[in-house]
């Protein structure tokens, strides 16, 4: 884990802390826009990587000249490697709006950092996808903390000249095997650098554990807990590089004999883009997964230009292309099959549209659960600093 990563959890923490109280609910509250004024000049972001493009790139997506044409506001994009990152930096401030998962935007809203969203002001919220309008990662109370983005699977990518059929299991990046090369898979496969990785050993273990009694990766016990600590302590004698960099990602494939890992659909359309021998799939223990929310600082400096972006974001030609471009689901369904970008029907039963179902979704993990006691996402924290330190 990088200096800058260490330094983010230890930001955090006061909100990891409070994220345990979720699950008694938080009061509900009002938005503080009523009305979306005159520009301020900018608006700042902290984003996902590719997801806010002006056409650097690749010329051919850019959804921010326009914007910033037609609106009067710069766009400022500030990346982050993993939602831990993007916490500590909408703790530190100076930021209007964030691309936040849903294992962090539920620690926003307990931390107080972000602030009810007005969808009266937005015009577009009447074509957000029905399945996402009332999300538990972002809706609290009945208190909308912000718009749905993109979603998506985190999928299994593999180097295809060593797997001539995709692999049907997860098993290749958690159990020592040889690999159909006839090579070990020790030092060829790599992990998420990231404590929600931990749900997805969660998973793995609902399939071929059954009498654990897992029914979800994000609500755990002690000895559910245990057993995914377990099953990440073995897989760190296998993984080669623990990844949070969707770049340094893809060089590892190119470069540093990497074959299998988990991944997110940006590194496998760039990768394919360029030629290399990658593909991906989501194997039959299913895929944990990402719908992403834009939600506005409680104290962002530039309100209005804020509420014209999450509007814009909302555009179809927008949503089409950026799906297309991260390998991701639209959050306006129209924007599938009515033409106004590059995504069509096909594109997006590929990028798994309809496997809503089928993924579980990213959430904060809290102590008051269904299950009735679980493991906090603080716990969470610690304890995948250690698992990557090999304790």
């Amino acid at each position: 884990m990088t200096t800058r990563n260490r330094r983010g959890l230890a930001a955090i923490a006061p909100t990891l802390l409070a994220s345990t109280a979720l699950g008694v609910g938080l009061n509900p509250a009002l938005a503080q826009m009523t009305e979306v004024g005159a520009s301020e000049g900018q608006v700042n972001i902290v984003a996902w990587p590719g997801y806010i493009e002006r056409g650097e790139t690749d010329a051919a997506y850019d959804w921010v000249t326009r914007f910033e044409e037609s609106s009067g506001c710069k766009v400022n994009v500030k990346t982050a490697n993993t939602s831990d990152e993007m916490v500590a930096l909408m703790n530190e401030g100076g930021f209007d709006l964030v691309t936040a998962s849903g294992d962090a935007s539920l620690r926003l809203v307990a931390g107080k950092r972000v602030q009810p969203i007005n969808i009266d002001l937005i015009p577009s919220w009447k074509n957000v996808d029905d399945r996402l309008k009332e999300a538990p990662w972002y809706v609290v109370d009945g208190v909308h903390y912000g718009v749905p983005y993109q979603w998506g699977p985190n999928v299994l990518m593999y180097n295809t000249e060593v797997f001539k059929e995709p692999p049907t299991s997860w098993n290749v990046v958690f159990e020592e095997m040889t690999l159909p090369d006839g090579k070990s898979n020790m030092g060829r496969v790599q992990a998420y650098d990231g404590p929600i990785h931990i749900a997805d050993a969660a998973q793995y273990l609902m399939a071929h554990k059954p009498e654990l009694g897992i029914t979800s990766p994000y609500a755990l016990n002690e000895d559910q807990y245990a057993a995914a600590l377990e099953l990440l302590r073995g897989q760190r004698k296998l993984v080669s590089r623990y990844w949070h960099d969707a770049f340094i990602q893809m060089d590892d494939f190119k470069n540093e004999g990497v074959v299998a890992s988990g991944s997110w659909p940006f590194q496998v359309n760039l990768l394919q883009g360029e030629g290399f021998p990658v593909a991906s799939t989501i194997p039959s223990e299913g895929a944990t997964g990402w719908a992403d929310t834009t939600m506005m600082h409680a104290d962002a400096a530039n309100p209005n230009c804020a509420y014209k972006w999450i509007e814009h974001t909302l555009s179809s030609n927008l949503q089409s292309d950026l799906s297309v471009w991260f390998g991701a689901n639209p959050v306006v369904p129209s924007a599938c099959t009515d033409g106004s970008g590059m995504q069509t029907a096909e594109g997006c039963k590929t990028n798994g549209f309809e496997d809503f179902d089928r993924i579980r979704f990213w959430t904060t993990p809290v102590s008051t659960c269904a299950a009735g006691t679980c493991v906090p996402y603080y716990r969470w924290v610690s304890d995948y600093i250690g698992v990557i330190g090999g304790r």
